[in-house]
């Protein structure tokens, strides 16, 4: 490995120069084309990049760190490495929903303490507040950001960034990412962008459903585009990923998968997740909560599922099949304690993910959508969306449950987001670190 010193990116943004000191690139020569890399191969995180450094760019600096499960280098977890660093401190923990351990279920609040391992705070950040407060981030001299996302607008980590961005730059210290591969890949992108006026914690920014970008990336670009207040002069510092390109998806990478949530315990959770996640986050179905593998199934006791299969698989869409399957959805402590139809046996559809690098998360959960409303209706199953302003949410607008109350094909709720993706593929491009 060849280590460069403290190089400066410049990435042009319109009339702006966006300025991103990157501490401590590896140059390595990886090639992980083949999906299913070797070890010589393996992508290089931000995180390990650091800790090879010795933890460069660090020294003498009290590091706050916001992670979760997922930070981590090798079998280590960053804070346990960072903590054994003689010359520098770990102030504080900040956790994520889900927690520091990444063990609360979804949409349950994440209580302070102490980690054990440490001996140091661990401050909620899905709790009283979502945002770093003042006094969570009294003493430190650094913000630390190492969390692996999963590369959906949705998913809440990227709002924790961004509001731990502003903290930082309220408080006048430097923000660090550590870029972690987006699981979906840098290719894809689809969904609609968020429309104005449905921000949410679950949708803070811009961006399509599924955006294709580093969270390193997004970083730069929520500073760049200035989607959050104060932040101009934030000093924003990325330590780059080696041996990452855009074509790759989870497999491609190397790394064994660590779940990313409770409800997240497996790559083919992550990539079926952004269409089935919609189906039941919006009411309409179970979306596989209760089971072994969540957002790989759907279902509900109205469904004909044998119908919706032979549909489903008459269309010919990339990498994927369906089969026609029954399950019980339970009670799984700590992962979904009260998923939709608990206890009932019900006709369901099994997506199976035959082929990594074409499958289509977003046209799936679509056409899988438009068959699921087109049956309920016809059964007069009320309330179509028991979670109307969470399917809104998600979906980032309110055209699509239009679309879907109106009849409006599949193919055509697709093609209605292809010029506002269009749009945003040009735009990002000022901020695309890897190709």
């Amino acid at each position: 490995m060849l280590v460069t010193g403290f190089p400066i990116r410049r990435l042009c943004v319109g009339a702006r120069m966006l300025v991103m000191p990157v501490f401590l690139i590896a140059a390595m020569t990886l090639d992980a084309t083949n999906s299913h890399a070797a070890a010589s191969e393996r992508v290089t995180t931000g995180a390990e990049v650091l800790a090879s450094s010795g933890f460069g760019g660090l020294e003498g600096l009290t590091v706050g760190l916001v992670t979760n499960q997922t930070g981590r280098v090798g079998d280590k977890h960053l804070a346990d490495l960072i903590h054994l660093v003689p010359n520098v401190k770990l102030g504080a923990i900040l956790a994520p929903e889900h927690g520091f351990r990444g063990q609360v279920e979804a949409g349950e609040k994440v209580r302070d303490g102490i980690d054990p391992a440490t001996g140091v705070p661990v401050h909620s950040l899905y709790g009283a507040s979502r945002k770093p407060t003042a006094a969570m981030l009294r003493g430190l001299d650094i913000l630390v950001f190492d969390i692996q996302d999963i590369g959906v607008r949705f998913y809440t980590y990227i709002s924790t960034m961004g509001l731990a961005m502003q903290a930082a730059a309220e408080a006048g210290i430097p923000f660090m990412v550590l870029d972690r591969p987006n699981p979906l890949g840098g290719e894809y992108v689809a969904g609609f962008v968020l429309d104005s006026g449905l921000q949410s914690f679950v949708g803070q920014y811009p961006i399509p459903a599924v955006h294709g970008m580093t969270i390193g990336e997004l970083a730069a670009m929520i500073k760049g585009e200035a989607w959050l207040a104060g932040l101009a002069d934030l000093d924003l510092r990325i330590v780059e990923m080696a041996g990452w390109r855009r074509a790759m998806r989870w497999p491609d990478t190397g790394h064994d998968w660590v779940a990313t949530s409770p409800n997240v315990p497996t790559f083919y959770s992550a990539v079926a997740y952004p269409g089935i996640g919609i189906i039941g986050e919006s009411g309409l179905a179970n979306e596989g909560r209760g089971t072994d593998a969540p957002f790989t199934v759907f279902g509900a006791p109205w469904l004909d599922a044998k119908a919706l299969v032979l549909e489903l698989g008459a269309l010919g869409l990339p990498g994927v099949r369906f089969e026609a399957v029954r399950y019980t959805p339970r009670s799984i402590a700590g992962v979904a304690a009260n998923p939709k139809f608990l206890g009932r046996e019900i006709d369901g559809v099994r997506v199976v993910v035959a082929d990594v690098a074409t499958y289509q998360p977003m046209e799936v959960g679509v056409h899988a959508m438009a068959g699921l409303v087109r049956q309920a209706r016809a059964g007069r199953v009320k309330p179509l969306f028991s979670e109307l302003k969470m399917l809104h949410a998600l979906a980032g607008t309110r055209r699509f449950h239009q679309m879907l109350m109106e009849g409006t094909s599949a193919e055509a709720v697709i093609a209605a987001w292809r010029a506002e993706v269009n749009a945003f593929r040009a735009r990002a491009a000022h901020y695309l670190i890897y190709r």
